[in-house]
């Protein structure tokens, strides 16, 4: 399942190359080229999928393991105090590229804010509408 027009299945299966940092059968992971910080890598299945939505459960069973033996690698490695793991779907949460992926984000004390957001209120009757809500929709 590789989508020959989608630039992320190609570096996934080394047709372009990259600054590859971890590779398996399934993922390559590499280092992004617009970095939020220094070492920010992407987790890229080598099938495609246009977002966590479309993956089967095996694929999206191993990234989570995947993203945090990156991230410890990460703290290793680099010296990073922390890492955010960060996947969007959709345009409107910021995906630009529709083939998934998942940023592994290492951070640094005293360095750059960044996925963060300022918590909002909800009243426990609208927690509760909006909970059924989703529960209907399963």
């Amino acid at each position: 399942m590789k989508d020959g027009n989608c630039i992320f299945c190609k570096i996934a299966n080394g047709e372009i190359p990259s600054a590859t940092v971890y590779e398996d059968d399934d993922f390559r992971v590499i280092l992004d080229l617009g970095p939020a910080s220094r070492g920010h890598a992407l987790i890229l299945p080598k099938n495609h999928f246009k977002d966590i939505c479309e993956a089967d459960e095996v694929t999206a069973g191993k990234l989570f393991p995947l993203a945090a033996k990156i991230g410890a690698a990460m703290k290793k490695g680099l010296g990073a105090d922390g890492f955010n793991v960060v996947q969007n779907n959709g345009s409107c949460a910021g995906q630009t590229v529709f083939h998934l992926h998942v940023h592994v984000i290492p951070r640094y004390e005293g360095g750059p804010v960044m996925v963060s957001w300022d918590p909002g209120k909800a009243e426990s009757e609208e927690l509760a509408k909006t909970a059924d809500a989703i529960k209907a929709a399963l």
